[in-house]
């Protein structure tokens, strides 16, 4: 969901069987398209506790498109909640779609006038959008863009991007997993409607100017409620992968606690005696895992390997990919991997929006986590459920005992220079946070 803004296209060689034909007709009967009530159809619900079940095996989109837990809006309906989508609903623009605030009635779902009811945020796909990232589409098929009506093929996608969210969101439920209120399909019209997510994306607190600096407790919170999001994926009997762990596709609600969005990669696990999910390359380029990139082979552990280069971005401050610096320090893993096992010189790489204020045994524990996630051996990365019991030992009391302000460490590399010692509010932040409100594109792998 957070991840219209610059997202990658979401299809892949398992799932184009179930792509409407390249003049984009959509499979969806009409009976689906226009409903305004939930369906009676019994598909389990997922919870914290019920992960031993499974998702059932794969649907249609009309199967999918009937569960009882989701809302089918008309396109007048949510015309009406985000004032006729006017540019001052407007939360994010990106290369697949526009973000509106919208309103709706808490208990009939119904539209709302502005200031009342509850607070939505309504998607709306765009075909056109992948008419400027062509060359992302060289992956989807054997066969060239060129050889394609891209329009045609647009339609294809932006289908299955909204199948696959619908399939997945429409049926798991965690605290840590954004909440699909309903959806809206007339015609070549596509559109989702989320849980508001006031303080926006994670990228947007760590890399955009204007926000106070998240401080260290927020920033261990929100790898928390993260590690929290990806290992109920990966510990439910029928395993999800999520393939596009990264900082934009992190949303924090009004308390700092953080949200997965945007499942149009998500992935089921290898089954039986399969050890793992051989499908098309996609992703975001500096998250994705190297043995994936290279061999299209996907496991648990690539979204490991993901959520390692998300921690070292909150240890950091830096992107996982920054152009505007040079050589080495371009890729945030290559420059900052020989410092993370190094207590000394740890300090090289914190970000220095901390100012300093924070326990540098978290600190240097928090590095050891992300360099066992970054491990080159996928098969030696710890499983996200021993991630998070690190995390959250780390955010105990205990380990954050003692607390070494690195100004001292500061003042014998740099004399003379006096260090921040301001402790930073996480609060005051982004006035137009949305479930999409990154307006930063990231690179693609190709």
């Amino acid at each position: 969901m957070g991840n219209c803004l610059g997202s990658s296209a979401k299809v892949d060689s398992s799932q184009r069987s179930h792509t409407p034909s390249a003049s984009g007709s959509s499979r969806i009967s009409s009976k689906t398209s226009r409903s305004s009530a939930p369906s009676s159809l019994n598909i389990p619900s997922y919870s914290e506790k019920s992960n031993s079940e499974s998702l059932p095996t794969p649907r249609t989109e009309s199967e999918i498109l009937l569960s009882p837990y989701l809302k089918a809006f008309t396109l007048n309906e949510l015309k009406n909640c985000t004032r006729n989508f006017r540019s001052d609903s407007l939360l994010g623009e990106g290369g697949f779609g526009y973000v509106f605030k919208g309103w709706i009635d808490v208990h009939t779902l119904a539209p709302a006038r502005p200031g009342s009811g509850m607070v939505v945020a309504v998607k709306k796909l765009k075909p056109e959008g992948f008419q400027g990232h062509k060359e992302w589409l060289v992956r989807l098929s054997p066969l060239r863009p060129a050889m394609f009506n891209i329009l045609s093929l647009a339609c294809c996608l932006i289908s299955n991007l909204f199948q696959t969210e619908v399939n997945y969101l429409g049926q798991l439920h965690h605290p840590n997993l954004v909440k699909l209120i309903g959806y809206c399909l007339e015609g070549e019209n596509r559109l989702l409607v989320y849980e508001f997510m006031p303080k926006g994306s994670l990228e947007n607190h760590l890399f955009r100017k204007g926000p106070q600096p998240l401080s260290w407790a927020i920033r261990i919170k929100v790898a928390i409620g993260a590690a929290r999001g990806l290992s109920f994926l990966h510990d439910a009997k029928s395993q999800v992968i999520y393939r596009d762990f990264k900082a934009s596709n992190i949303l924090l609600d009004g308390e700092f606690n953080a949200k997965l969005s945007d499942f149009g990669l998500a992935k089921a696990g290898p089954t039986g005696d399969r050890t793992h999910v051989s499908t098309q390359v996609m992703g975001t380029q500096g998250y994705a895992a190297p043995e994936y990139v290279a061999t299209g082979r996907l496991t648990a552990k690539s979204d490991v390997y993901s959520f390692g280069v998300v921690l070292l971005e909150l240890l950091s401050g830096r992107g996982a990919v920054d152009k505007s610096k040079v050589g080495i320090e371009q890729k945030l893993v290559d420059w900052a991997k020989p410092y993370l096992g190094d207590k000394r010189r740890l300090f090289r790489i914190m970000d220095t929006k901390l100012g300093g204020q924070y326990p540098q045994k978290s600190a240097y524990m928090a590095a050891n986590l992300a360099l066992q996630c970054l491990g080159t051996d996928a098969k030696l990365r710890p499983k996200m459920s021993e991630v998070l019991a690190t995390l959250e030992q780390i955010e105990s009391p205990k380990s954050a005992s003692k607390h070494y302000p690195f100004e001292q460490q500061t003042r014998a590399v740099h004399p003379g220079k006096s260090p921040m010692r301001q402790q930073y509010s996480p609060l005051n932040l982004t006035p137009r946070a949305s479930p999409l409100p990154s307006h930063r594109q990231s690179s693609r792998v190709r």
